[in-house]
C-alpha cells in the first residue's frame, strides 16, 4: 500500500510532463516554493546536486587558471546604462532598489541580471599593462530577473549560476577561452550529467545582448523540447571600449583588452530531471547523485540485518561511494518507493533470508534491473556498477537525441515535422532575421544553434526560398 500511494503522487509524463516535472521537484524535496513569487527554496537534496555540479566545475576552472572572486549584489544604475546594447537586452528584466532605509536613494541601484559591468569597472581599475593579463575571473552568486512565468529550475526571478568574465590581450586568445569553457561545459555534461549536448553558435538574433558570438550547449527533454543548457560569449571589445579597459602592449602602445563571459546555472536541474527522470521520479547519473547506494535492510530487526547493512556502508564509504543507510521504521515498500522517488542509482536489499544465503539484492535504478551478488563481492563491484550506470544512462540519452533529430528540406515538411513530432530539426537558411521570425511565428520553434559542422543540406531556405548560407537546429524549446 505505502508503494502505491507515494508513486500515485506523480503524474504520469506522457499524461501531462509539466505537472510531472513540477511533482517530481516537490515529492524528491529538491525544492519548494517561497512566499515571493518566483523565489524558490532549494532544499538540502536539491542544494546537494547543485553542490556537486559546482565542485566539478570549479575544480575545472582552476585547472585552467581561473580565480573566483566575489561582485556586490547591486550596479549603481549610471554603471549599467553605460553599454546600450547590453542595457536594452536587460532592462525588461530589471530589479530595481529606489529606498534605502527609510530615504529614497539618489542614484537607483540594480539588483544584478548579469555583472558584465561590475567587472568591467573593476578591469578598468587593475589593468595597466599586457604583464596583467589575462584576466580569468569566476564567480559563484544568484541573479535576479523579473520573469513573468517561472517555473523551478528551470526560469526563475532568482536563480544560482556561475559567471565566468575573462580579459585577454588578444582576439584570437579570447576567441579561444570562448570555445575552451563550451568544451568544459561539454564534458560536464558527458562525465558528469550523462547529458549528450549540441553545440553551436547563437544566431544573431538569440545571441547575448553586448556580444560579438555566443555559443551554447543545447540539450533535448523527454517531452522533445530543447533546453539552452549554457552559454559562453566572445565581446570583442565592445565592453572595453564603453568602460576604458586598457593595456600597453609590448610595442608600448595602449590597446583595448578582448573579453568573454560565460555561464552555467541550477537550469541544468531541471536539464536533468526531463532528461532522465521517469514515471517513479528522479533517475540521478551516478557521478551527480547526492547517494550513490541506498542501503535497505528488511526486518531490520532480526539480529545481525542492521549490523550487515552498517558494515557494508561503511566498507563502501572507505572507497568515496557516496552511502545512505535507511534505517528508519518506515516500510519496506515505502523506503524502495522512496529510494526510487530520489533516483539513486543503486539500491541494496538485505534481509534475515540473504543472511542466510550470504547473498544481497542489487537494484539499479535506471532500468530497475536486479542482481542477487555474494555479500562478499557487493563491495568490490559497486564502482564498475555505477560506471556502467552511468555509461547506459548517457548512451539512452544520446540514442533519444539521435532518434529524434532530423532534417527538412521544404518548409511543409519541417512544419508538419514540429507539429507531429518535435525534437530537432536540421535546415537550411539564409540567414536573413525575416525567415527566423516567420518559423517561431508559424511553429513556435527557436532556431537553437549553427552547428560547427555546417556541411549544406539543400540549396535554398525552404522559407523564403533564397539561397541557403547556413545550417541551422530548430526546436521548440523552455
Amino acid at each position: 500500500m505505502g508503494k502505491k500511494k507515494f508513486v500515485r503522487a506523480i503524474t504520469s509524463r506522457d499524461e501531462d510532463f509539466a505537472q510531472w516535472y513540477t511533482d517530481v521537484c516537490r515529492k524528491a524535496e529538491l525544492m519548494d516554493y517561497s512566499d515571493a513569487k518566483g523565489f524558490i527554496i532549494y532544499r538540502p537534496y536539491g542544494y546537494a546536486l547543485w553542490e556537486n555540479m559546482k565542485n566539478y566545475l570549479d575544480n575545472s576552472f582552476k585547472k585552467t587558471g581561473h580565480e573566483n572572486v566575489y561582485m556586490p549584489l547591486v550596479i549603481p544604475e549610471s554603471l549599467f546604462l553605460k553599454e546600450a546594447e547590453h542595457v536594452e537586452g536587460f532592462a525588461p528584466e530589471t530589479a530595481i532598489i529606489t529606498i534605502g532605509g527609510n530615504e529614497e536613494l539618489q542614484e537607483r541601484l540594480i539588483i544584478r541580471p548579469t555583472s558584465e559591468v561590475l567587472f568591467c569597472n573593476h578591469y578598468a581599475k587593475v589593468i595597466e599593462s599586457h604583464r596583467d593579463l589575462p584576466k580569468k575571473y569566476n564567480q559563484w552568486c544568484s541573479v535576479v530577473r523579473w520573469e513573468k512565468t517561472t517555473r523551478p529550475f528551470l526560469r526563475g526571478s532568482e536563480f544560482l549560476w556561475q559567471e565566468g568574465h575573462t580579459a585577454h590581450a588578444t582576439e584570437e586568445e579570447a576567441r579561444k577561452e570562448a570555445l575552451d569553457i563550451l568544451d568544459t561545459y561539454e564534458d560536464l555534461g558527458k562525465n558528469l550529467l550523462a547529458i549528450p549536448f549540441i553545440t553551436g553558435i547563437k544566431t544573431e538574433k538569440e545571441k547575448f545582448a553586448g556580444a560579438v558570438d555566443t555559443y551554447t550547449i543545447e540539450a533535448l527533454m523527454h517531452d522533445n523540447k530543447a533546453l539552452q543548457s549554457g552559454t559562453t560569449h566572445y565581446l570583442g571589445t565592445g565592453f572595453a571600449k564603453a568602460f576604458d579597459i586598457n593595456f600597453q602592449d609590448k610595442d608600448g602602445k595602449l590597446k583595448s583588452v578582448y573579453q568573454t563571459s560565460w555561464g552555467v546555472s541550477t537550469r541544468l536541474i531541471g536539464a536533468v530531471i526531463m532528461v532522465h527522470g521517469d514515471d517513479s521520479g528522479l533517475v540521478l547519473p551516478p557521478y551527480l547523485a547526492p547517494f550513490q547506494v541506498d542501503i535497505i535492510p528488511i526486518m531490520q530487526h532480526v539480529e545481525g540485518v542492521l549490523e550487515k547493512a552498517q558494515e557494508l556502508k561503511k566498507e563502501l564509504e572507505d572507497l568515496n561511494i557516496r552511502v545512505r543507510l535507511d534505517d528508519t521504521d518506515k516500510s519496506p515498500g515505502w523506503k524502495f518507493s522512496e529510494s526510487e522517488m530520489r533516483g539513486t542509482p543503486l539500491r541494496i536489499e538485505i534481509g534475515p533470508r540473504d543472511l542466510e544465503n550470504n547473498q544481497a539484492v542489487v537494484v539499479k535504478r535506471y532500468n530497475r534491473e536486479k542482481t542477487t551478488f555474494i555479500i562478499d563481492d557487493i563491495v568490490k563491484s559497486i564502482p564498475g556498477l555505477l560506471k556502467d550506470i552511468h555509461d547506459a544512462m548517457y548512451n539512452n540519452a544520446l540514442k533519444n537525441v539521435e532518434e529524434n533529430t532530423r532534417e527538412a528540406i521544404d518548409y511543409d515538411t519541417f512544419k508538419k515535422i514540429m507539429d507531429e513530432e518535435g525534437g530537432y530539426i536540421k535546415m537550411m537558411w539564409c540567414g536573413d532575421e525575416a525567415c527566423e521570425l516567420k518559423v517561431k511565428e508559424d511553429t513556435k520553434a527557436t532556431s537553437r544553434c549553427l552547428p560547427f559542422d555546417q556541411t549544406p543540406i539543400g540549396e535554398e531556405c525552404p522559407v523564403c526560398k533564397k539561397k541557403a548560407k547556413h545550417v541551422v537546429y530548430y526546436a521548440k524549446a523552455y
